[in-house]
């Protein structure tokens, strides 16, 4: 039974190129340094003299240079190679967090971290577009799929880190995450010399190939449906540790072990659960996946009891498990080589726009209607997802008769 599992995880590792692995590592290493973002806040009210609205502003101020880095970063990934526009934006967010700790006016900070949102943000489309240029076509999803493990195994280590040291000097946090920035752009520098591009085969021509993304209604579809949903995701960064703390009772350190709970499953999971559904078609996987995490949350306000906190975790963390590696997996299949930057680039603007809505929208209904609603909310939006991501799956498989290239795009390898 052990040798069953035990050949099955290790089938569900295999068969990805060497320059996947390489990215992955890559991101493992930046997100290892991941320090300042987490506590970014708390260090420009406590240590830069900035009030709680303005410290506020300031995060609202890298969401919308997140749009503009999204934008940049796919144009740049369709222009230049999507590896060479990794290595600028990890070297240019790199020098950013260093200098960014030394800064004392508020207007030079505020400035600087615009400056870093755009380009830390590019990473997030080049990241995925070089991923699904490297990986064999078909295997996009699990090439995402191991990318996002590197992230949760990266933010284990970083904000838990960083939390040590701004105990004792926040200097110590800059220097940090840039050198981890400084050090991942040297490793994809140096170990990609003589690498070349893995793929299977030409890309094959798609009803709407060479089109850009905002040409194409179903990638359009697909951006907004996610934009909905990371709205609901990023409720976890805002409204939700502020109901577990105040009306459930929970210290910090229960909150941060639930988070960790479902970091540690996205490790040890991820690339599993995508093995097992192999042949699947992914759309109606994402809208399972994203009905899951929004009903996991709907979940909240039925009991207070830790053990059945840790339960809805588990319910939101399968819908994350089942979603978003495959949304950015398809998105990147249906694009061709010409324009996987730009079609990256979008879905990384869906979750730029998200990340600016979400706390308006959360902290709103938390304040005018009740806590609680948050979260029933939360449990309309994952219907209404349930139906756009089958409404959508089925428009797919309409456009695409069984056995035509967007088809086989469409569906996990098998």
């Amino acid at each position: 039974m052990f040798r069953a599992l035990s050949d099955a995880y290790r089938e569900s590792f295999s068969g990805l190129p060497r320059p996947v692995w390489l990215i992955a590592v890559a991101t493992l290493v930046n997100r290892s340094g991941t320090m300042v973002l987490p506590f970014l806040a708390l260090y420009l009210s406590d240590r830069k003299g900035f009030t709680v609205p303005e410290a506020g502003a300031i995060l609202g101020l890298y969401g919308i240079g997140a749009m503009g880095g999204a934008s940049l970063g796919g144009w740049l990934s369709d222009l230049l190679k999507p590896r060479r526009v990794l290595e600028w934006s990890l070297l240019l967010t790199g020098a950013g967090f260093l200098a960014l700790g030394s800064i004392d006016a508020h207007a030079g900070i505020a400035a600087m971290v615009l400056a870093l949102s755009v380009v830390g943000e590019a990473f997030r489309p080049a990241t995925s577009a070089a991923l699904a240029e490297s990986a064999v076509r078909g295997e996009s999803v699990r090439a995402m799929a191991l990318n996002r493990l590197a992230v949760n195994l990266g933010m284990t280590f970083g904000p838990a880190i960083g939390g040590f040291l701004a105990v004792r000097n926040y200097t110590w946090l800059f220097i940090v995450d840039g050198g981890t920035c400084l050090l991942a752009a040297a490793f994809l520098r140096f170990v990609f010399r003589g690498e070349r591009r893995v793929r299977g085969g030409p890309a094959p021509a798609a009803e709407d190939g060479g089109r850009p993304p905002w040409r194409d209604g179903t990638a359009l579809s697909l951006s907004a449906m996610t934009a909905l949903f990371a709205i609901v995701i990023f409720q976890i960064f805002g409204t939700y540790p502020l109901f577990l703390h105040t009306l459930y009772g929970f210290s910090e350190s229960a909150i941060g072990a639930l988070l960790s709970i479902n970091a540690i499953l996205i490790v040890v999971l991820q690339m599993p659960v995508l093995h097992a559904l192999r042949g699947r078609h992914l759309l109606r996987i994402a809208g399972v996946g994203a009905f899951l995490f929004c009903a996991g949350l709907a979940l909240m306000p039925l009991d207070s009891g830790y053990l059945f906190v840790v339960g809805t975790v588990l319910v939101w963390t399968a819908g994350e498990l089942l979603s978003l590696p495959v949304i950015e997996g398809f998105l990147a299949d249906r694009a061709d080589e010409k324009n996987r930057g730009r079609y990256m680039g979008l879905l990384s603007l869906s979750y730029s726009f998200a990340f600016i809505l979400a706390p308006l929208f959360g902290t709103w209904i938390y304040e005018s209607l009740s806590p609680e609603a948050v979260w029933y909310v939360c449990g309309a939006v994952g219907v209404l997802l349930l139906a756009g991501f089958r409404a959508l799956a089925a428009k797919v498989e309409r456009a695409s008769p069984q056995g035509a290239p967007a088809a086989i795009r469409s569906r996990l390898p098998g």
